[in-house]
């Protein structure tokens, strides 16, 4: 599995967020809901975000945006728009006042807005997630606060399909919408990715390169596996010395590093999915025993790995992992 599907395997849309806007100028919306991302995809006319640190950016049609949810944003007509609507946890909408607006401003199917019997200015869909999944953190941390993927970069065909399918109402009518979310996504991240401009975070162009790339397909398909250099080495038919120097060029430190950091990420993944105790969790991702795993885990995370479990989930968090 190459690297950006490990990474975003972690992740599913499951029960995503998902709205039709049509908005009647003015309008301007604050975005306080804390969710870790979120998806914006232009239909028709334009918008601003407004992010609470640095420019103004405007979006047209056929444009995306992902926006992270670290800090509250505004989303506008034009910039200079006051928001008069609050959008908070659980995507509760609310007036300035407290006033809930969830149906005095709902209009059918999974479409909202200020436009009512009025043609909109402006049409576009939002969608976020929680994306509380730790592997799923290299994402995150990988992106910045606000990412435009302009129309001429995007694929229209996945968003088109996307706009028309959210006013559908048939059965399984919500895993489609999940799955779509899931491809759109997932096609404006290999696009911002593979830009010219350096942006992409290491593991990213680590997994192009034909002998690191082979390397990390191995670590993340089975990081249970008693892995050393030298098998490493032997599996893609170099010298340990030739792999240990390309990967920590790549990459950002030697292979065995990089392992014992995947499979802490994945630990703390099937740690809040619950399914597996300890001792299982610690014998799938490597580890000989629950001691020398609790330990380990405890030094990358700050706490036991039963007190991990048992903790609330901030929003958005995400933890130290590779790349």
């Amino acid at each position: 599995m190459d690297t950006l599907s490990t990474v975003m395997d972690g992740h599913r849309a499951r029960g995503a967020s998902l709205l039709r806007c049509e908005m009647a100028a003015p309008w301007a919306l604050r975005i306080e809901d804390e969710a870790a991302l979120g998806l914006v995809v232009m239909v028709s006319g334009s918008a601003h975000v407004v992010p609470a640190h640095g420019a103004p950016m405007r979006l047209d049609e056929g444009d995306l945006a992902l926006v992270k949810g670290t800090h509250p944003w505004v989303f506008a007509d034009a910039v200079a728009t006051r928001p008069s609507v609050v959008i908070g946890a659980g995507n509760v909408c609310r007036s300035l006042t407290g006033e809930h607006l969830a149906l005095s401003l709902g209009l059918g199917t999974r479409t909202w807005g200020n436009a009512g019997d009025r043609p909109g200015d402006t049409t576009f869909l939002t969608a976020s997630w929680e994306l509380a999944s730790q592997v799923t953190g290299r994402l995150l941390d990988a992106l910045p606060d606000v990412v435009v993927i302009p129309a001429d970069e995007a694929d229209p065909t996945l968003a088109g399909l996307l706009a028309r399918e959210v006013q559908r109402d048939l059965p399984g009518q919500d895993v489609v919408l999940d799955r779509l979310v899931d491809l759109v996504l997932i096609g404006a991240v290999r696009q911002w990715f593979s830009r010219a401009d350096g942006s992409a975070p290491s593991w990213w162009s680590a997994g192009s390169d034909p002998l690191v790339g082979r390397v990390l397909a191995l670590l993340h398909d089975e990081p249970g596996h008693p892995w050393t250099l030298d098998l490493l080495a032997a599996h893609v038919h170099v010298s340990r010395a030739t792999l240990s120097r390309r990967f920590t060029e790549l990459v950002g430190q030697s292979p065995m590093a990089y392992l014992t950091q995947w499979r802490l990420a994945r630990a703390a993944d099937l740690l809040r999915e619950g399914g597996l105790g300890v001792e299982q969790v610690a014998h799938t991702v490597g580890y000989a025993n629950a001691f020398a795993f609790s330990a380990a885990f405890k030094r990358a995370h700050g706490s036991s790995p039963r007190a991990f479990r048992s903790a609330p989930v901030p929003p958005g968090a995400s933890t130290p992992v590779p790349g």
